[in-house]
């Protein structure tokens, strides 16, 4: 009895995944409208593109995630998939770490940079991310569990209910 997927079956986390990358991807979109202009209203032009910018690193870094996995998925049923799901996901970890502290290093005296809308607007996209994470994983139905085949054949495994045990 083989208790490994098909890999023709898709994995229970990719329609997960890519439902929360869309929903990230509006969401982002409305924070990036809504922070531009508050942005602005604060600090003008500085602030407007201090917003921006924090939304789309913030932006990035979260579907970096999302990305990393629904690629390593591909590799789902391969007898190296998880090597490769765990070398792919800790990679785009890594990724991030480097770019960010580059990013950081890069903007940081930046004079098109007001420090505070820019940080206001990473949080709360950071924030909407999360809320867009949950109300889509309590929204999505996935069976508790998942991603296995059971066998077809009655007769197959270790059955033992038709046999006497000779006592």
């Amino acid at each position: 009895m083989s208790t490994s997927p098909n890999p023709r079956t898709p994995i229970s986390s990719t329609p997960i995944l890519r439902t929360v990358l869309v929903w990230s991807g509006t969401v982002t979109a409305i924070l990036a409208v809504v922070g531009a202009v508050v942005g602005f209203l604060v600090a003008g032009t500085t602030g407007l593109w201090s917003a921006l910018a924090g939304v789309l690193v913030a932006a990035v870094f979260l579907g970096i995630t999302g990305a990393s996995i629904l690629i390593a998925n591909r590799w789902f049923g391969d007898p190296l998939y998880v090597p490769i799901f765990f070398g792919i996901v800790m990679g785009g970890w890594i990724l991030k770490f480097v770019v960010f502290i580059v990013i950081l290093l890069v903007l940081r005296g930046q004079p098109w940079i007001e420090p505070r809308v820019f940080f206001v607007a990473a949080v709360v996209s950071v924030l909407a991310s999360l809320a867009v994470d949950v109300v889509v994983m309590v929204r999505m139905r996935v069976p508790h569990v998942s991603d296995v085949e059971l066998p077809t054949d009655p007769d197959a495994g270790d059955r033992r209910d038709d046999e006497s045990d000779g006592s």
